[in-house]
């Protein structure tokens, strides 16, 4: 089985023996985090094609070489917000998934944020026995070594049984995280949920989704931006919402740890000034 993932505007690509071996088409054309970080100014496949080896070479991923020590990415992207919340004892764990593991459970701040920093949307992947060592050293859970499954539910109740009680999961569906929200309950455990990897998400799945959510990336979604009603919002071209009194703290936490000068100030939300969004918005 090899390794996909999406990227670079939602471009699948496929990885097999470290390297890229087929790559579709974005669904967006230009993306302000990538023509701010990498200076690409159109998203084409060629494009996602260089940033996925770029991450194979600097990164290591989908390789034996899997390094882990990448700091911050993004200010307020989903690994380096539950990096703070851990550091700061907002919550107990994590779970998460990382390239050559699937699932991962870890308490370990500078573990999640080595294996989120430039992770997208991770559909697929297979097991590499060096990055499920590497993630063990530093204190991580890999739900299943044998086929490196990505599976949050499970990877819930394995949270649970170790005795976590306040836990952070980074979900991409809306079936997935109804059903969390229901372990959520039976378990008598505080979830925070983070959407992520929205772009292209239906309207009647987003509205339900949103719900279930407490904190929403809106990724190149024109949808998530017409639904969301934030009560704290960080970002304007890429934002990450907080739906909940949860996910406000998760957000002003992590503010408190962005090295940048910072503007605070109330307004109507979402701010969403038209020349810094994902173009188009699917």
């Amino acid at each position: 089985m090899p390794h996909v993932m999406e990227l670079f505007g939602k471009t699948r690509v496929v990885v097999k023996d470290g390297k890229v071996v087929e790559v579709g088409e974005p669904v967006a054309d230009w993306c302000p985090v990538f023509s701010k970080v990498a200076n690409v100014q159109k998203l084409t496949s060629l494009e996602a094609k260089k940033n996925m080896e770029y991450r194979i070479r600097e990164l290591g991923m989908f390789t034996p070489q899997r390094k882990f020590d990448h700091g911050v990415f993004v200010n307020f992207g989903v690994s380096e917000i539950m990096m703070t919340a851990l550091r700061r004892g907002l919550i107990d764990t994590t779970v998460t998934v990382c390239d050559g593991a699937g699932t991962v459970i870890t308490s370990n701040p500078q573990l999640v944020q080595g294996m989120g920093a430039l992770m997208s949307g991770l559909i697929e992947t297979e097991p590499i026995c060096e990055i499920i060592k590497g993630i063990e050293l530093r204190r991580g859970i890999v739900l299943d070594k044998g086929n490196a499954m990505i599976d949050q539910t499970r990877g819930i109740v394995k949270a649970c049984e170790l005795g976590y009680k306040n836990i952070a999961v980074s979900v991409v569906a809306h079936h997935e995280a109804r059903k969390l929200r229901d372990i959520e309950k039976e378990h008598d455990i505080s979830l925070i949920l983070i959407g992520a990897h929205l772009t292209g998400i239906r309207c009647d799945e987003a509205r339900e989704f949103i719900g279930l959510l407490d904190i929403v990336t809106g990724c190149a979604s024109r949808t998530v931006r017409d639904l969301v009603k934030p009560v704290l919002q960080a970002g304007a071209s890429v934002p990450m919402f907080a739906i909940t009194q949860k996910g406000k703290e998760l957000l002003l936490e992590r503010a408190k740890e962005v090295d940048s000068p910072l503007l605070i100030n109330t307004a109507e939300l979402p701010v969403l000034p038209g020349h810094k969004q994902p173009r188009p918005l699917g």
